[in-house]
């Protein structure tokens, strides 16, 4: 997926196609991750649909939950939720990052065999 260390440094171009194929990953991760979080708000916590949105919304985005979760089923699947959501922030960031670091240290590692 990344050029080799030898090779050119991608145009800006195919470099900004490449930030984009990136960003669409990390916004398919959120979007599905969001959907397993309004689904188990909305089945395990009987949340509405709009305060399911609301709590998944904010442990994905780091915030934390919102609201007392009145079920046991409800709170593990809050526990669970909230630990996967931290993966899913940290996963989403580094999908983000990662062409742009690569671009830097690309460049970096050319300079260095001048």
């Amino acid at each position: 997926m990344y050029e080799h260390h030898s090779a050119p440094i991608l145009s800006r171009r195919r470099f900004a196609h490449r930030l984009l194929q990136h960003f669409l990953l990390a916004m398919a991760l959120i979007t599905g991750s969001l959907g397993i979080g309004i689904l188990g708000y909305r089945v395990f916590a009987g949340f509405t649909w709009i305060d399911s949105l609301l709590n998944a919304a904010m442990l994905l985005g780091g915030m934390g939950p919102v609201g007392d979760i009145p079920t046991t089923a409800g709170k593990l699947f809050a526990s669970f939720y909230a630990l996967y959501a931290g993966l899913v922030l940290i996963a989403a960031s580094g999908i983000l990052l990662a062409p742009a670091l690569h671009r830097v240290l690309h460049g970096l590692h050319l300079e260095g065999n001048r």
